[in-house]
């Protein structure tokens, strides 16, 4: 398909938005200049807000958000925001209602996503159930929470669900991990009846190794929601790199298949946004630009992305679908 690209969905038309800056033409992913939009202490338990996720709701927006807190526990709260730029983050950690009480004894849940499907809020998460895998649950108002089964075995991290059933299943991608601090990772794809039972795995793509040094030669995860374009799957994810100093996380940008999303069109091979403000570079992880959820506005074809900085913050970006997709295409592999 050639021409301009456009995004499939819903209008949005109070989407936090600023324009590109005339200092950014090489850029295709440019920050918002009040960033982090989020603070480690905004609420007062928290030693770090980072790695969360918004979505519109109700004429405003909600989400889910990782908080560190001071005893530097890990859990999910639920927020709210008129503009999706100035939040408010419940103090008290969100209690999943559970209809097995094996299934909520969760020890600690950390970097959330949410994607409306079918009229509910799923939220996905990393949760430590004797080991690390993806937790699953939803809720209709941000009020009250429903637990679901973990959606795999551990270990797993980053579940990252689609925002519409294909071919009448849920689809879901993750990425198979360990018992500490990854350092290697693949994504694969996984689908589902009925949110419960998930198989039909399928290899979608991997780290850039062999050896060349690479921003995503370490591992690879997904980010936000993907976004349906006239394209395909636009799918934002992580990449790292481990360099002398440490893991570097970076974003970059891939094109999957409307259809059969376990098959890339195309992968970009530059990165699309790298740690290299203040907020990003330093904090308890330096050196991290971690993508976990983007909003969009069809008609204009406005994203807007929220990722962890260095592990601390929130911050917030912007891209046009078209300039964003043609550079994935003109730059793959």
């Amino acid at each position: 398909m050639s021409g301009k690209q456009t995004i499939i969905g819903e209008a949005l038309p109070n989407i936090p938005w600023q324009d590109k800056p005339a200092d950014c033409k090489n850029d295709v992913i440019w920050r918002y200049d009040a960033n982090p939009v989020i603070p480690r202490n905004l609420i007062p338990c928290a030693n770090a807000i980072f790695n969360s996720a918004v979505v519109p709701f109700e004429g405003g927006f909600a989400g889910v958000f990782r908080v560190d807190d001071r005893s530097r526990h890990m859990d999910l709260h639920a927020g709210r925001s008129k503009d999706g730029i100035n939040f408010e983050i419940d103090n008290e950690t969100i209690k999943f209602q559970c209809d097995d009480p094996e299934i909520a004894n969760s020890i600690e849940r950390y970097d959330p996503r949410v994607c409306l499907v079918d009229g509910k809020y799923y939220v996905t998460w990393c949760n430590n159930y004797n080991g690390y895998t993806i937790g699953v649950g939803y809720t209709e108002d941000f009020k009250t929470f429903h637990q679901l089964e973990n959606a795999f075995l551990p270990y797993n991290r980053n579940g990252v669900l689609f925002p519409r059933k294909i071919n009448g299943e849920f689809v879901m991608l993750s990425r198979p991990s360990d018992t500490g601090h990854t350092p290697f990772g693949d994504i694969f794809l996984s689908r589902s009846k009925d949110m419960t039972y998930w198989g039909k795995h399928r290899f979608l793509f991997g780290s850039r190794r062999g050896g060349v040094m690479s921003w995503e030669c370490t591992k690879v995860g997904p980010g936000p929601t993907p976004i349906e374009t006239t394209e395909g799957w636009l799918m934002i994810y992580h990449g790292v790199l481990t360099s002398c100093n440490g893991f570097i996380y970076s974003m970059g940008g891939a094109i999957l298949d409307i259809d059969e999303p376990w098959k890339v069109k195309y992968r970009c091979k530059p990165y699309l946004l790298a740690p290299q403000r203040d907020y990003e570079c330093v904090g308890d992880t330096p050196n991290v630009c971690f993508p976990c959820a983007a909003l969009t506005d069809a008609p204009s074809g406005k994203i807007a992305i929220y990722y962890g900085a260095a592990d601390t913050v929130t911050g917030l970006a912007f891209a046009q679908v078209d300039e964003l997709i043609a550079y994935i295409k003109e730059n793959a592999e």
